[in-house]
């Protein structure tokens, strides 16, 4: 989905977690812009924990572009935590892209850098284990201090 002069393999990878309630929601956060608007700073992710969030609301879309989007709320306090793409536009399909569909929105997520399997540097994209190698990952108990140790 993304051209050749976009790379995102050197982008730390990030744990993101709920700012209202302390849930973790994705261990595989990337900070981010958005598309549509280069002023507005959110985090993505390719997918989020299972149990997480769930969908609110109509799809909208917005005056800016026409994707399709659906706001998604942490299930733990039911705070709206960002949205998914449901349907991508052509125009942001043919962008500089990540390939995430997830965003949460930076005033209601706080992030953690991940460290790689050493525990001493931070984990990168292009070191990041595939989502099928990555499936029994269970990181809802796992504390703040384990991620930045």
């Amino acid at each position: 989905m993304s051209g050749s002069s976009c790379t995102f393999e050197d982008r730390c990878v990030a744990v993101l977690c709920c700012r209202f309630c302390r849930q973790v929601l994705s261990s595989r956060g990337m900070e981010a812009v958005l598309l549509a608007d280069t002023d507005t700073d959110l985090y993505s992710t390719d997918i989020p924990l299972s149990g997480t969030v769930d969908f609110i609301g109509s799809c909208y879309s917005t005056e800016i572009c026409k994707c399709k989007l659906k706001n998604t709320a942490c299930l733990k306090c039911g705070n709206i935590v960002g949205y998914h793409v449901i349907s991508p536009c052509k125009p942001c399909l043919l962008s500089c892209n990540n390939g995430h569909l997830w965003m949460f929105h930076s005033q209601a997520v706080f992030a953690i850098n991940r460290l790689d399997p050493s525990g001493v540097n931070v984990l990168l994209w292009g070191d990041l284990p595939d989502l099928e190698e990555n499936t029994d990952e269970d990181t809802s108990c796992i504390s703040e201090e384990e991620y930045i140790r």
